[in-house]
């Protein structure tokens, strides 16, 4: 039985020769190449420096649309001080806007569909629960979830209302509810 001879694996940039009977050394390699330098190289460097570069342009770039946007609105650059401030302007009050504190979708017939109940809030202190369908408001009917929006919004808030009620199980009932501000 002959055995076989083990022969070292070539080490990276030596050409491949391994030592043995091919040439002029473990260095020699293809003709017309330098001994230790690997092609593909230069290229995968150029590829780096590109791809940063493009990844720095970017960022300067957010970053550029970022203090513009910023700047828009006065935050980018001080403010200079002149010798007399005028007296600050109060801004006037915010239109006050009624809640039912509930979430409603429309339904496949006319009502509201209550769909998530906000605890503790105007629509759960009435006795509102998930799965209701709202039909009427106060003697507003109510057809679809953008009709109910309407009402509410008209709705003072701190006056009773009466809501028309259709149950899950498809009993019907009169709830009084309180809209108000929820915060």
């Amino acid at each position: 039985m002959e055995q076989t001879a083990l022969r070292p694996r070539p080490m990276p940039g030596d050409g491949g020769g391994g030592g043995g009977g091919s040439g002029g050394g473990p260095d020699s390699g293809p003709p017309g190449r330098r001994p230790g330098r690997r092609r593909g190289r230069p290229a995968a460097v150029l590829l780096g420096v590109l791809a940063g570069m493009v990844l720095v342009l970017a960022g300067a770039g957010l970053g550029a649309v970022g203090a513009t946007v910023v700047g828009a609105g006065g935050l980018a650059e001080p403010k200079r001080q002149t010798r007399a401030a005028p007296a600050p302007r109060s801004a006037p009050p915010a239109p006050v806007v009624t809640r039912l504190g509930v979430e409603v979708a429309d339904d496949r017939r006319p009502g509201a569909l209550v769909v998530a109940v906000h605890v503790p809030g105007p629509g759960a202190s009435a006795g509102l629960v998930r799965g209701d369908v709202l039909l009427a408001f106060g003697t507003t009917r109510v057809d679809s979830a953008a009709d109910l929006a309407r009402a509410v919004s008209r709705a003072r808030p701190g006056d009773e209302v009466r809501l028309t009620v259709r149950h899950r199980g498809g009993g019907y009932r009169q709830l009084t509810a309180v809209p108000g501000i929820v915060t």
